[in-house]
């Protein structure tokens, strides 16, 4: 967290927040922790960097980054790299070691899920082969979108927003 918050200032305070609710708990890894838990999420771009493969998730019913459950596992790039394959149907994915960017937000209760946060960390997550992708039973679509669009788009998730801008940054 600390080389996060360094690397990227403006999220230093999340990063601090992140940090705290780790050390707080030891299952933070775990769906079953009722308050909340990590999540590791993919800023899937293009070979060429200039798209990004998003999901219209089908439980929130936005256009969100791919991502899910870490189910236990600690790593979190890892994690993100196996949500990545799985929404996608893409292989031939290769995930960056450093966070990208940082997120805790509410999950509305659903079914007999009561609400709670995901506390979710974002790893960028290249494609290096075929970009056809399949959708799976997550989503009702997925879609490359040019990142430069997103970063005004109204309606669009702040956080997606905020990758979009991110993301240009760091290629210019």
């Amino acid at each position: 967290m600390q080389r996060h918050a360094a690397a990227v200032p403006g999220q230093a305070a999340v990063a601090g927040q992140f940090a705290a609710f780790i050390a707080a708990h030891r299952d933070c890894c775990e769906r079953s922790l009722a308050e909340g838990h990590l999540t590791g999420s993919a800023w899937l771009v293009s070979r060429d960097g200039r798209r990004v493969l998003l999901t219209h998730h089908r439980k929130l019913g936005k256009w969100l980054q791919l991502g899910g459950h870490a189910d236990g596992d600690h790593d979190l790039a890892r994690v993100a790299l196996r949500e990545a394959e799985e929404e996608s149907g893409l292989r031939d994915l290769v995930v960056e070691p450093e966070l990208f960017d940082l997120d805790c937000h509410w999950i509305p209760p659903r079914k007999e899920d009561a609400g709670h946060y995901h506390w979710d960390m974002r790893y960028v997550v290249r494609a290096t082969g075929d970009e056809s992708f399949t959708v799976s039973d997550e989503s009702h679509a997925l879609a490359w979108r040019e990142v430069r669009e997103l970063v005004d788009e109204p309606g669009l998730d702040e956080s997606v927003r905020r990758m979009a801008a991110r993301w240009l940054e760091r290629e210019r």
